[in-house]
């Protein structure tokens, strides 16, 4: 939604960008489906995974969910990359910060997932922004 604001009305580099803007939006998406699962599949009976079983979610189901974030992961990074500099930061923190969700549910088992809310905690956030911070800082993002 953003991204023609990032590209400060290039419709050529919007273009170019679109495609892993959609990954990375996809990847956040499915990243809080799977932090938020017990209140979405228990409370609200909702299910963003068409053809998964949550009732008997397994490991199986759970590490091909895994793989295709990666992807969409991956894909959106090469367009993180390719950001305006006025961008790139604020995009690249919420990517790391998505991602470190992400690995948190990587190593948790599927029945985990089905009772706990996958959280952050703040010191880490911050730690997370630093970083990125010291990244931009060094033109390494």
């Amino acid at each position: 939604m953003c991204l023609l604001v990032f590209c400060e009305g290039d419709r050529k580099k919007f273009e170019a960008l679109k495609s892993p803007a959609r990954s990375l939006g996809a990847a956040f998406q499915k990243i809080n489906f799977l932090r938020d699962f017990r209140s979405d599949f228990d409370g609200l009976s909702r299910i963003y995974f068409p053809g998964c079983d949550f009732k008997n979610f397994c490991c199986r189901q759970k590490k091909e969910i895994e793989e295709d974030i990666r992807r969409d992961l991956d894909h959106a990074m090469q367009g993180i990359l390719r950001l305006p500099l006025k961008a790139r930061f604020g995009v690249y923190v919420a990517y790391r910060y998505y991602y470190t969700l992400f690995s948190k549910i990587c190593k948790m088992k599927p029945e985990s997932i089905m009772v706990q809310r996958i959280r952050i905690p703040n010191y880490h956030k911050a730690m997370i922004f630093l970083r990125a911070g010291l990244k931009n800082q060094l033109n390494l993002i």
